[in-house]
């Protein structure tokens, strides 16, 4: 008995975590590939690629004041969790003819974490 109640409490830790919480801080330092590029927060403006403040929930061409390719306005996507992860792994095979050079981002829990950073910003880039 001792020996079962010793193993139960060496696996209840792992058992009551999350298999692969996303991680804010580490979203955060994920989007160092994204800021040649793009911007998020209160300050942000459209560079080489919109602001993604609010990204997760926002129709794809819609920020104000950036030249979307007609790919990207006309896709009909909506990013949600989903459509990003796709979109995130390779953006020209998830919208041929976009205009966006990245080579995309393949590892699961680093897209996950990068959701949950972009998660924090509401469209005025305010966290939440």
């Amino acid at each position: 008995m001792r020996a079962i109640l010793s193993s139960l409490l060496l696996v209840l830790p792992f058992l009551a975590q999350p298999a692969a919480a996303q991680d804010a801080a580490a979203g955060e330092r994920s989007f160092n590939k994204c800021r040649a590029c793009h911007q998020v927060g209160e300050s942000a403006r459209n560079m080489v690629g919109p602001e993604l403040n609010g990204l997760i929930g926002r129709h794809s061409g819609a920020v104000e004041g950036y030249s979307y390719s007609a790919a990207n306005k006309n896709s009909g996507l909506t990013w949600d969790e989903a459509t990003f992860t796709d979109y995130i792994k390779d953006p020209r095979a998830k919208i041929p003819g976009t205009k966006m050079i990245f080579a995309g981002i393949k590892n699961e829990k680093e897209i996950k974490d990068l959701i949950a950073f972009f998660k924090q910003f509401d469209k005025d880039g305010k966290k939440l």
